[in-house]
């Protein structure tokens, strides 16, 4: 898979979201799952499927009279990209600030605090 970082939309995610989880699907076996979710139309869903080929997020394979498509990048590679243009545009690419920001809007689940203690104490033993 291509681990090149792309811009997919909240909306395009949605559909990556569809084909990360079963792939591959064809255009009316996406929009059967998201007009149930979304409320989306098919033209929404074909538009949609559009911009991502564009992009190279996922391929459209012929099969007989139509395509099924399939992501050409991980969901991990998408979150990892995400998650470092978050902290990079919103806190200059630290972790610690996230964090403090989060604490100090909400309040820590207990379980979220213990887990948060455990990725420190991975880290402090080098793993």
């Amino acid at each position: 898979m291509d681990t090149s970082p792309h811009r997919i939309s909240a909306a395009e995610s949605e559909v990556m979201k569809v084909l990360w989880a079963n792939s591959p699907k064809a255009a009316e076996d996406i929009l059967a799952l998201l007009a149930k979710d979304q409320g989306w139309a098919e033209g929404t869903v074909k538009t949609l499927l559009n911009r991502l080929l564009k992009k190279g997020a996922i391929a459209a394979d012929k099969d007989g009279r139509r395509f099924l498509y399939r992501p050409l990048i991980g969901r991990e590679d998408y979150v990892d990209a995400e998650s470092q243009g978050l902290l990079d545009r919103l806190f200059d690419g630290r972790l610690a600030p996230l964090v403090s920001h989060f604490s100090k809007r909400e309040r820590l689940a207990p379980e979220d605090v213990a887990e948060l203690r455990r990725l420190l104490e991975k880290l402090d033993d080098g793993q």
